[in-house]
């Protein structure tokens, strides 16, 4: 047996017994499936899994910042899965994750390190992650991550309280939850000759209530109602909108992509009394010239709802804005109900005054769409990179019977959201990019357009995730500048190889990929040892199996 510090990884089902109870069959095969990319979360992350049981998986990490990064990716994976299924049938997870001394026995974990990462995970939310303090020490500077400080809590098992802390899980929406304060230790229990006291108190008390309620009459006052009593007088149709979001729950990439939300810009102001209709996010051309015109002309009472997926309502000439809000938000979520949205609606403007407070979503750099012969093919949905065999059915059926113009963005992690039917190619270029952004919380791809991949989709290699190289910890870093320049000069296939020693070789602007594969191979023996190949074009890539 042999001693050791490192961060232990505890999580388990939230209501497992239940889900097997109502349908056995469907949760095991469920479990299988997420355990499947769980434990490749896990591996990639660098962690080891030392034990399971039913549901439950303990691991080991390195580091705190491993730990804690890998729980993220596996909760935000895990809550866009679970769209797929009723609240009922949802299989969330609870984490927790500590550091502590351990001992090692047969490969498995032994100690109180395992046990307070065990008792964490109990205080955690469904779908949340608690962790330590000595774990929030750690990573607190390191990563883009809020915490709600829960105090000192008493657990099962463990002498001592534990000072804890909720992560704040990022929302479908971009924003951040609060996680809710637990129970703290409990105080020491009252000497035993307070207790007669205490029910002697109590039992005046009450007989003083219950006397003052015999005798007293309780009025109950009732408002007037504030229901809206008419419908909109005018309304909006969007124009035609048949998108479809997912997030497919692959491997989230390693840290060379973009793993934490960007900063959302804030909220656009009407500043002359028109609503600024072009900043509207998520929504067609023609929704924005009907805000431009008809409804920033239009007095009050009014406004307009929208939700992510592009889905909207409008409420004009209302008796109140109390009627005008309801009206809109009704409005928008009966269209984004019928069309089976999971995203839900909130109000964009009330009047010319904007109030939404999620800010413009992430957006990646102009153009959107860089066209190139080289490297452009046919539209496949199998070659899709980064989704699942589930989401690959969805986009072949929506997709690609679609009418032009469509395209559809992803995310660094899997997430995607296709836009179709649109009016223009900027418009359902913009618009997939939008909402793919404010899902993922970081910027998105286009991948495709129309009929045509328009960026390369490696074949030989499997895609992980999204390349950067200026923040490639596999590139050594004197040449990470470097490798950023050369790729940035050019079009065709790009391949970026590197060896033991993180020097990197290059394939640049050739005309197939396994030409550019092989010249970065060949450029990287020059200066390294044991050389393979680490990005395809703007992928991340790792062996087929």
């Amino acid at each position: 047996m042999k001693r050791k510090i490192a961060a232990i990884f505890a999580a388990d089902i939230a209501g497992y017994s239940r889900l097997v109870a109502e349908d056995e069959e469907e949760t095991l095969r469920r479990l299988a499936s997420y355990r499947e990319f769980i434990d490749d979360f896990i591996a990639k992350a660098n962690g080891r899994i030392f034990n399971t049981a039913g549901d439950a998986v303990l691991a080991e990490f390195p580091s705190a910042v491993d730990a804690v990064r890998c729980a993220i990716d596996i909760q935000e994976s895990l809550r866009t899965r679970n769209m797929a299924y009723p609240p009922s049938r949802q299989m969330s997870f609870r984490i927790g994750i500590t550091i502590g001394d351990v001992v090692e026995r047969d490969g498995d974990l032994l100690g109180d390190g395992v046990n307070i990462a065990a008792r964490l995970e109990g205080l955690a939310e469904v779908g949340g992650i608690c962790v330590s303090r000595a774990v929030h020490e750690q990573v607190a500077n390191k990563l883009s991550v809020q915490f709600a400080d829960i105090g000192a809590q008493e657990v099962k098992n463990i002498p001592t309280p534990v000072h804890a802390y909720m992560v704040a899980m990022r929302r479908e929406d971009g924003t951040y939850s609060t996680p809710k304060v637990k129970k703290v230790a409990k105080a020491g229990s009252a000497p035993n000759w307070m207790w007669p006291l205490v029910v002697g108190v109590v039992s005046v008390v009450a007989i003083g209530v219950g006397g003052f309620l015999y005798f007293t009459k309780l009025e109950t006052a009732t408002g007037p109602s504030t229901a809206a009593a008419t419908a909109p007088s005018s309304t909006v149709t969007p124009s035609p909108t048949p998108t479809m979001a997912a997030k497919s729950p692959m491997p989230m990439p390693t840290q060379n992509a973009a793993a934490t939300p960007a900063p959302m810009p804030s909220p656009p102001t009407a500043s002359s009394g028109k609503l600024p209709a072009d900043a509207v996010p998520f929504i067609g051309e023609r929704l924005r010239s009907y805000l431009a015109n008809e409804y920033s002309a239009a007095g009050d009472y009014k406004a307009f709802a929208l939700n992510i997926g592009g889905f909207s309502g409008s409420a004009l000439n209302q008796p109140n804005e109390e009627a005008a809000r309801n009206a809109a938000l009704d409005q928008c979520q009966k269209r984004a109900d019928a069309a089976q949205s999971p995203r839900r609606c909130e109000l964009y403007a009330v009047g010319n005054n904007v109030v939404y407070t999620h800010g413009g979503p992430p957006m990646p750099p102009k153009p959107w769409v860089r066209h190139d012969t080289m490297t452009e093919r046919a539209f496949v949905t199998k070659d899709f990179p980064m989704l699942r065999d589930q989401a690959k059915v969805r986009v072949e059926n929506m997709y690609v019977p679609a009418a032009k113009s469509r395209s559809i963005a992803l995310g660094p992690g899997g997430q995607y959201f296709m836009v179709l039917g649109a009016s223009s190619v900027d418009e359902t270029t913009r618009r997939s990019l939008e909402s793919c952004g404010a899902i993922a919380g970081v910027a998105c791809m286009i991948v495709a357009v129309d009929d045509v991949f328009v960026v390369p989709i490696p074949t030989l290699l499997r895609v992980t995730g999204f390349f950067h190289a200026a923040s490639n910890s596999s590139i050594v870093a004197d040449a990470r500048d470097d490798v950023v320049r050369k790729l940035g000069e050019g079009m065709g296939w790009n391949a970026v190889a590197v060896g033991s020693a993180g020097r990197p070789g290059l394939g640049l602007k050739a005309a197939d990929e396994q030409t550019a594969v092989n010249t970065a191979l060949a450029d990287c023996v020059k200066h390294d040892s044991d050389c393979h190949v680490i990005a395809i074009g703007p992928f991340t890539v790792g062996p087929t199996n």
